[in-house]
């Protein structure tokens, strides 16, 4: 049981830590061309709440048994992640990024949802908890994200609608 824990709990952490070097190379590539971050305030917040949820899952978690079932929902949203990245490509960051004069990306989930990504982290933010047994713990972390998502949303949109991409 243990190992499924830990093996789940280290793939995540592998994830985050990999998107992070991914973010930081994009971010730079993109300011190269000319692009403004906005939202830079709260990032450290929203940084600091995505290590308290892995943190906390590595002390709560890591001795016990993984549902099958929340572990299946969790790797759907994983082929959604992929997803979302393979959409963006090297816009893809964990800041927000703006290149302005640059066309709102439309494609993939784009097409059906204005924000996939968040959507995508805020289904892992639940159900990864739940995957471990964790209601409770999945339900604190998810509401502390909505109200992240919230700034964050309104300042993405506000970045966008700034570099006329958004209507």
């Amino acid at each position: 049981m243990m190992l499924a824990s830990i093996a789940l709990l280290t793939f995540v952490t592998i994830q985050r830590l990999g998107e992070l070097v991914l973010s930081r190379r994009n971010t730079a590539a993109l300011l190269a061309k000319g692009a403004r971050e906005t939202g830079a305030e709260h990032y450290p917040y929203m940084v600091s709440l995505h290590a308290a949820w892995i943190g906390g899952l590595w002390l709560l978690a890591s001795d016990r048994p993984v549902n099958l079932v929340w572990f299946g929902i969790f790797m759907l949203l994983q082929i959604l992640r992929v997803w979302v990245l393979a959409t963006l490509k090297e816009r893809w960051t964990t800041r927000i990024i703006v290149l302005p004069e640059a066309p709102l990306v439309r494609s993939g989930p784009y097409r059906f949802i204005r924000h996939p990504n968040y959507a995508v982290v805020a289904g892992e933010i639940a159900v990864l908890p739940l995957a471990f047994g964790m209601p409770l713990y999945a339900a604190a972390f998810t509401i502390l994200n909505a109200l992240m998502l919230a700034i964050r949303i309104r300042a993405e949109n506000a970045a966008l609608k700034t570099a006329m991409i958004l209507k």
